[in-house]
């Protein structure tokens, strides 16, 4: 028998039960995802990736009665995948209760119930599908789920340690130049010694050594990145438990050249000390 694994899920369920909001948390923490795929594809797309044809490692796809032929083909469909692969079928599921919140906030009509109730729908739905949700191998309740909380369900259950780390881009701007409209956290550092003001440092980068000695040899600066880091290592578990893949910080100075390259760097390398995954740019550094 096949030994089970998460490099390759199936996702299917009740429609409302967040197949969505999952593939999306599995796609931004870098699986390849597809949403929709007719069952009687599923098989070829499942023999290219076991002979690494496809050259991805990890797959996730949601396929559900979106499409017509789903309930007549998937049982046969995967039964073939479940002798041949390693592939796990995953079944989301919610009460009724739930479903029809959901529905009534989102204000769709349920796949099933375009004349009929939403009730309605949801029932003839869950009959339909009992079968299927007899072959998965892990069946979800996610009745009572946030969005949040349904992604981290997700990323804890089937990804390793590795792969939930929050992705962060360090952006060093100007202010003069406007702030960065995709930021997350905002810091100043125009309080700190201009270099600009020092003849032999003004036409240097925040990246020369020259530069940096001056920027962090001075006691305002010390003082703040020690609180900067600080309070960022305090927040980005918090961000990524309320299941955010990414975030940008921002460090402005007047100029964007100087006193926020030096700082934005020294974040970023305390920060990668801790193993995260980071991105530095210097958005005004060449203006």
């Amino acid at each position: 028998m096949t030994t089970r694994d998460n490099r390759f899920l199936i996702i299917t369920g009740l429609s409302g039960s967040g197949k969505s909001v999952a593939l999306r948390a599995l796609e931004d923490s870098g699986v390849f995802c597809v949403d929709n795929l007719p069952a009687k594809i599923i098989p070829f797309f499942v023999g290219l990736w076991r002979k690494g044809e496809v050259g991805l490692d990890r797959i996730a796809l949601v396929a559900d009665l979106r499409e017509p032929g789903f309930l007549g083909h998937f049982p046969r469909v995967w039964q073939e995948i479940w002798k041949t692969s390693s592939a796990r079928l995953i079944f989301l599921d919610a009460s009724d209760e739930t479903l029809l919140h959901r529905f009534s906030e989102s204000r769709r009509p349920h796949p099933l119930g375009r004349r009929r109730s939403a009730r309605e729908g949801i029932k003839a739905e869950r009959r339909r599908l009992a079968p299927i949700k007899l072959l998965a191998d892990e069946v979800i309740d996610t009745s009572g789920m946030t969005i949040a909380h349904l992604r981290d369900v997700f990323i804890r259950r089937f990804l390793e340690p590795r792969r939930r780390r929050l992705r962060l881009e360090i952006m060093t701007f100007g202010h003069k130049y406007g702030l960065p409209l995709d930021a997350d956290l905002v810091f100043d550092t125009r309080f700190l010694p201009n270099p600009f003001y020092r003849q032999d440092l003004r036409d240097l980068p925040g990246t020369d050594r020259r530069v940096r000695a001056f920027v962090l040899g001075q006691a305002e600066t010390s003082a703040f990145l020690a609180e900067l880091v600080r309070f960022v290592r305090f927040l980005l578990p918090k961000f990524a438990e309320e299941g955010k893949s990414q975030a940008v910080i921002a460090v402005g100075c007047t100029g964007g050249r100087h006193r926020s390259v030096v700082v934005g760097e020294a974040l970023a390398d305390s920060l990668r000390r801790r193993k995260y995954d980071i991105k530095v740019t210097h958005r005004d550094a060449r203006k």
